[in-house]
């Protein structure tokens, strides 16, 4: 299992877990026109940013889900910050598997599909929890140039080609699954560069500051690494989107 600890450390500035800028996420929060009331489950849910300003900014309740000890504890902080703690609770627990008490209105995964195995298992998780007719976010790369050579698969962190889709061919097969594709927001090359750099800055602090840790070394190897691992990897390659779907 990877050590949650490592995800604390690199991104322990960021608000978003994933390459979107927070002004991504607030036109997507506004392009789904979500009525004040909203009942919402967000999985996998980090700091929980989507669910704190989309309670400020549209009126939506509900519960975030993650097992991060001190993701949960910033999202409470932001939620507490932004107003609005009385309108969403954020629950250190593992979130696969885990399924609401009384269905949702919206259910979110948001990047963090292996909860279910997958995308196929991630939806049908969400589908547990949300109400007939209700709307499921989820967040997914694609390949925007697939990779072909070795070096490039390595780069990209896959054995194969296989463990990706195109843009077309995951949109498809959210039809396969069920459902039409009712909206979605895109990273872009500066969305994944605002993700993936700014860690780095914080790696190399938090390595300074703490050089008889056990993640020292750790965290030394992937300043070593990453940058150019990036550079040749995900930022060729790989796009990233939140989609959302509703059941046909």
């Amino acid at each position: 299992m990877v050590d949650l600890r490592i995800f604390s450390v690199r991104e322990s500035r960021h608000r978003i877990h994933n390459p979107l800028t927070e002004r991504q996420l607030a036109d997507l929060g506004e392009r789904l026109e979500l009525p004040a009331g909203t009942r919402f489950l967000d999985l996998a849910c980090g700091s929980g940013e989507m669910l704190s300003t989309w309670a400020r900014d549209h009126g939506v309740t509900g519960r975030g889900v993650d097992l991060n000890p001190d993701f949960v504890a910033a999202a409470r902080a932001r939620a507490d910050e932004l107003g609005v703690g009385d309108a969403v609770r954020f629950v250190e627990v593992d979130a696969a598997g885990y399924v609401a008490d009384e269905p949702v209105d919206v259910g979110a995964c948001v990047g963090a599909t292996w909860i279910g195995g997958g995308v196929p298992g991630t939806l049908d998780l969400l589908r547990r929890s949300v109400r007939p007719g209700g709307m499921l976010l989820v967040g997914e790369p694609y390949w925007r140039v697939i990779p072909t050579s070795p070096a490039a698969l390595a780069a990209c962190g896959v054995e194969s080609a296989d463990a990706y889709l195109a843009l077309p061919e995951l949109l498809a097969s959210f039809g396969g699954l069920g459902y039409d594709v009712v909206e979605m927001v895109c990273a872009t090359e500066e969305s994944w560069d605002r993700y993936m750099a700014p860690q780095w800055l914080t790696m190399r602090r938090w390595a300074d500051t703490h050089p008889d840790d056990e993640l020292h070394d750790d965290v030394r190897r992937l300043l070593a690494t990453e940058p150019q691992q990036y550079a040749a990897g995900a930022r060729v390659h790989f796009g990233w989107g939140v989609f959302a779907l509703i059941a046909r």
